[in-house]
């Protein structure tokens, strides 16, 4: 989901990181609260070390094992949403400098998916009668974050200062389908696990375990 450098012109990389503050300004003030803040550590720390696990370069951008629905049932939606800002500023200082020039559009292309699925499917994970954490409604979420994020990275390059050839796009699309069945069993697999250790005082005050109701 990485935008290489050069993509975007210094006007348009001005405007989406002018978006990308606004819409973590927007949502600070339920930052700002002591669990938060240390969940939202660990989120970028987990999302991080996903990230650098798998990455490959595939048609127009990279497929990462971003790890968001694992990262979001665990650490909620706030958490999860500066997460992903906060790792990818860390990645950039730590391992890939060239990568802060697009800090504001990568972030944008996580960040936004990940607004509109906690909107129309994910917050119902954690509602007293929502839904419970199975492979088949984890999969609704991947699928319908993971294509928000394909549609970033295809709006990106459509404004690009080259033109990008559309069959390079479509397999970057096509690449994330095997993640979207996938990330689903891993996300399962955690909020089990986790969920046998909810009474441990970490796990109860740093994560979102005892909100969800596991199949």
């Amino acid at each position: 989901m990485h935008i290489e450098p050069g993509v975007l012109n210094a006007a348009k990389v001005l405007y989406a990181n002018a978006a990308a503050i606004a819409t973590l300004v927007a949502f600070s003030p339920k930052l700002l609260r002591p669990d938060n803040l240390i969940k939202t550590v660990l989120a970028a720390a987990f999302f991080s070390v996903f990230m650098e696990v798998f990455h490959l370069p595939v048609g127009a951008s990279e497929l990462h094992f971003v790890g968001a629905s694992a990262v979001y049932i665990i650490f909620g939606f706030i958490p999860t949403l500066f997460g992903f800002a906060i790792g990818l500023l860390l990645q950039g200082v730590l391992f890939e400098p060239q990568d802060l020039l697009h800090l504001g559009v990568n972030s944008l292309s996580l960040m936004l998916p990940l607004i509109a699925a906690h909107g129309l499917l994910g917050r119902r994970f954690f509602d007293v009668s929502g839904r419970r954490i199975r492979w088949a409604e984890v999969v609704k979420f991947d699928a319908l974050y993971y294509t928000g994020v394909v549609a970033m990275v295809g709006f990106w390059l459509s404004i690009g200062e080259e033109p990008t050839p559309l069959s390079n796009w479509a397999l970057f699309a096509v690449s994330y389908l095997p993640l979207v069945i996938c990330e689903p069993l891993f996300t399962c697999l955690v909020a089990r696990t986790l969920k046998r250790y909810a009474d441990n005082t970490f796990v109860a005050r740093f994560t979102c375990v005892n909100a969800l109701k596991v199949a």
